[in-house]
């Protein structure tokens, strides 16, 4: 698990962000935590002095430079003292030349790694953002600088601060600096202006990721109220001229209220096709910039409903827009947006700003909410309808009163309001009332009305067929807002499903995104010290920076999606910011993983080492101990040995040295085994003679072979195969007490070599741990070895394209079946450059 980390934040040298650290350190301590100094510079300070005495230190590194000695934090003595927390002064030094690392954060980032927790230090004259902010400050170059992201990326950051009077006060004492060196700092790097300066910018930082961590919970618990935690401006443009003059006045605005923070926004139609002028919006965009804004582009049906909604998404304060071009007599169409997003703006402020173009503008066209489909066909019943309905009517004109005839015209003014809306139901209701007043209304065919009682019922037929429209556009407009609440319910739905199960990929969630939204291509984007880097990507041609998508969507403080295809609505950054958090999950799922892994592999080669120190201890000491006992006791001076005990004593040196020759060979072939660097060369072998030589150094009196001549030959490396058969065999010999049969025979493409023993075999579940090396399982008997004769024989084996099973003995013991390729007839037959097998076997 990674460990934490802990930054104090100090303002300027000499604030206590270094007796803040010791502070913490002895809390920690004091509550059980093992707690170690690795590196603190206390610069002759008392009470900083005092604190490091009480606590441990992981003694330094000397280094030698240019004929200097320096000390260092010594990493390794840290990393193999393994405290709980370890005290880390100074973030941003840069490492004595010959070090480990170059900068002292990637030695904390090691630490981190190895799930130390860390508490540093770092001055805000020393992030890598401010650098040259702080270089114009003080007129004093930053050699020293340690990247944003992080500190960013600290569990706990805490700003050690003190106002610029009390921080001069501590100096002239001799707190900070020897008296010497009083004097030149105070009229230098700390004068009050700046003091001040460094104060706000750390003050500034440090509310920067306060607020990212803010948006992020607000986007986690879903809470679209405003928060007044920090001023937010939001200027809407519309691509018209008057944009300029919003963005100067937010600007203002923003930089009166404290540094506020600047959001320009431009809702274009539900499309996403914008309504002004593009090289227009794009010099607004680059004006935004410039005064220190952001620029953001969404999609909306409605302009003041998406325009809030986006305000909202991004905890606004306050939002500018410009006074209405339309003149006074337009309002009859409509209340102008401003008017509609003051009436909907609840407790977010709204700047109505008047401008040159104010009055001037043209009359808006009303948006349908129905499709142009609809709209086209409504326009030709609109015409076609009434036309016709007069056609019908004309004959039986003598039989139908007037008031059936205005009816009529009215269902079908109905009618073209259900199918196309408000424009094509005001034709049909106009045409059919000029229709029926040529040829059904008195006096006829003149366009006169001869009783105010027929001029009234004309009147009502285009009453209702607008009033009839209005309720269909609305109607539609609801029912597409019900669509889409329901399209986002069944994603949101879909979406915490897929957060419980754990195989989901990154790659599919943005896959899930691309097909959801219909975009061109979705790419997660994670910043680093290089710059931003693309983690995963679904789709055509990914972004590589966040300037390049249409959309952007922050999951972390560095991690975001980039969406290219087309602007969204403002109402989808909910479902957006949903699928960005849950991509960031499944992205430290895969990290979480892939650290698994490793861990099982460190877990593993650890269990390895652990064995293989058991084996040199006890299995390799073992006949080390018989040889060394054998040759003492031939070294007797006062013991005379007769011709047999002699004999004896030189055969137990020889079998302990054959022995010992064996199982080191074994871990000689594990250790080639594991890194790779066996390379077999194949060719032609007929599989008795393997066999034989295989057998040959063994005690023949207890084996059976049976391996017929007549069988094709095998395709192998047969130095390698001749190990792995001996290996195998002699391992049969040892665990068994009656005879070992050693049998051929061929298969489709294979010849099969079945090496069979009685003795008390394997459990099933247990007949694939016994080709683990380091494993001596059911029929192992006590004695030497070190469990590596069966892995060593399959590694070998599978080496040269074969393979190495277990099967019980029909009767009981165990079987070893080797599959061996049979050679092609062109295969070559002629011995190559292989090595010789080694004529020692191991007993295994």
């Amino acid at each position: 698990m990674r460990g934490t980390l802990r930054i104090y934040l100090g303002a300027a040298p000499g604030v206590g962000k270094t007796f803040a650290m010791l502070g913490e350190g002895h809390r920690r301590r004091d509550r059980g935590g093992d707690v170690v100094i690795g590196f603190v510079e206390h610069h002759g300070r008392p009470r900083t002095e005092e604190l490091v005495a009480g606590l441990e230190q992981v003694p330094r590194h000397e280094l030698l430079h240019r004929g200097s000695r320096f000390t260092e934090m010594d990493l390794d003595a840290i990393l193999a003292r393994r405290p709980d927390v370890v005290l880390v002064d100074e973030l941003a030094h840069t490492n004595v030349p010959g070090s480990r690392n170059a900068k002292r954060w990637q030695d904390v980032e090691e630490l981190l790694k190895a799930g130390i927790d860390v508490i540093s230090t770092v001055n805000v004259q020393h992030l890598e953002s401010l650098n040259d902010v702080v270089e114009q400050i003080t007129g004093i170059p930053q050699r020293e600088t340690v990247p944003d992201g992080v500190v960013r990326s600290a569990g706990q950051l805490e700003l050690v601060d003190m106002s610029p009077e009390s921080l001069r006060r501590r100096m002239a004492h001799g707190n900070v600096y020897a008296a010497e060196k009083v004097d030149a700092a105070l009229s230098n790097y700390f004068r009050v202006g700046n003091l001040t300066a460094l104060r706000e910018l750390a003050l500034l930082w440090v509310a920067d990721r306060v607020d990212e961590g803010l948006a992020r919970y607000r986007e986690q618990e879903g809470i679209t109220r405003t928060w007044e935690a920090r001023e937010r401006i939001v200027v809407a443009l519309t691509g018209g001229p008057e944009g300029d003059t919003l963005i100067r006045r937010a600007a203002r605005i923003a930089a009166r209220s404290g540094r506020g923070d600047l959001v320009a926004v431009h809702v274009a139609r539900g499309d996403g096709l914008t309504g002004g002028s593009p090289v227009r919006l794009a010099e607004q965009q680059a004006l935004v910039e410039s005064v220190g804004g952001a620029y953001h582009q969404v999609a909306g049906e409605d302009v003041a409903t998406a325009l809030l909604e986006f305000a909202r998404g991004v905890n606004a304060t306050q939002i500018v827009v410009g006074t209405s071009r339309r003149p006074l007599w337009q309002y009859v169409f409509g209340a102008g947006v401003g008017r509609q997003v003051i009436d909907g703006s609840g407790d977010i402020d709204v700047h109505m700003v008047n401008h040159a173009q104010a009055g001037k503008g043209r009359v808006p066209r009303p948006r349908s909410a129905l499709s142009r489909g609809r709209i086209t066909a409504g326009f030709v019943l609109s015409v076609l309808g009434p036309a016709l309905l007069t056609l019908a009517l004309v004959p039986l004109s003598d039989r139908l009163a007037l008031t059936t005839d205005v009816l009529l015209y009215l269902t079908v003014a109905v009618g073209v309001a259900l199918v196309g809306g408000l424009w094509p139901a005001v034709i049909a209701a106009l045409a059919g009332g000029v229709l029926a007043n040529w040829y059904f209304t008195p006096p006829l065919h003149t366009l006169d009305i001869d009783t105010g009682e027929n001029l009234l019922a004309l009147l009502l037929s285009l009453l209702v067929a607008v009033a009839v429209s209005l309720v269909v556009d609305l109607s539609a407009r609801y029912r597409r807002r019900a669509a889409r609440a329901s399209a986002e319910a069944a994603t949101l739905s879909h979406l915490s499903t897929e957060a419980l199960r754990s195989d989901r990929s990154v790659e599919a969630l943005l896959e899930q995104v691309r097909e959801t939204f219909s975009l061109e291509s979705v790419t997660m984007l994670e910043r680093g010290e290089d710059g931003w880097t693309v983690v995963a990507r679904a789709g055509g041609t990914p972004c590589a920076v966040p300037e390049e998508a249409d959309v952007r969507v922050s999951a972390s403080d560095d991690l975001l999606l980039a969406l290219r295809g087309r602007t969204l609505p403002a109402s989808d950054r909910r479902v957006l910011s949903a699928f960005a958090f849950q991509a960031e999950a499944a992205l430290d799922r895969r990290r979480l993983r892939a650290e698994a892994g490793r861990a099982r592999s460190l877990a593993e080669a650890d269990r390895v080492r652990t064995a293989l120190l058991a084996a040199v201890s006890h299995d390799l000491r073992t006949p080390l101990a018989s040889i060394k006992a054998s040759v003492g006791s031939l070294r007797q001076q006062d013991v005379v040995w007769d011709a047999a005990d002699e004999a004896d004593l030189l055969a137990t040196i020889e079998e302990s040295a054959d022995q010992l020759n064996g199982l080191v060979a074994d871990l000689l072939d594990m250790t080639r085994l594991r890194t790779g660097v066996v390379a077999p060369l194949t060719r032609a072998v007929p599989l008795d003679e393997v066999v034989l030589k295989a057998v040959l150094p063994l005690p023949p009196g207890r084996l059976r072979i049976e391996v017929p001549e007549t069988l094709p030959q095998v395709s192998t490396d047969p130095g390698l195969l001749e190990r792995a058969v001996a290996n195998v065999v002699a391992n049969a010999l040892r665990h068994s007490e009656g005879p070992v049969l050693v049998s051929g025979s061929e298969g489709a493409g294979h010849l099969e070599l079945r090496i069979a023993d009685r003795g008390p075999g394997v459990a099933d579940a247990d007949k694939e741990r016994i080709f683990a090396p380091f494993q001596r399982l059911g029929d192992a008997p006590g004695g030497a070895g070190v469990g590596l004769g069966l892995a060593v024989a399959r590694g070998l084996t599978e080496a040269v394209g074969g393979s190495l099973t277990a099967q019980d003995t029909p009767g009981g013991g165990l079987t070893m079946v080797f599959t061996v390729p049979i050679a092609s007839p062109g295969e070559r037959s002629e011995p190559e450059m292989s090595p010789e097998p080694s004529p020692e076997v191991s007993t295994e």
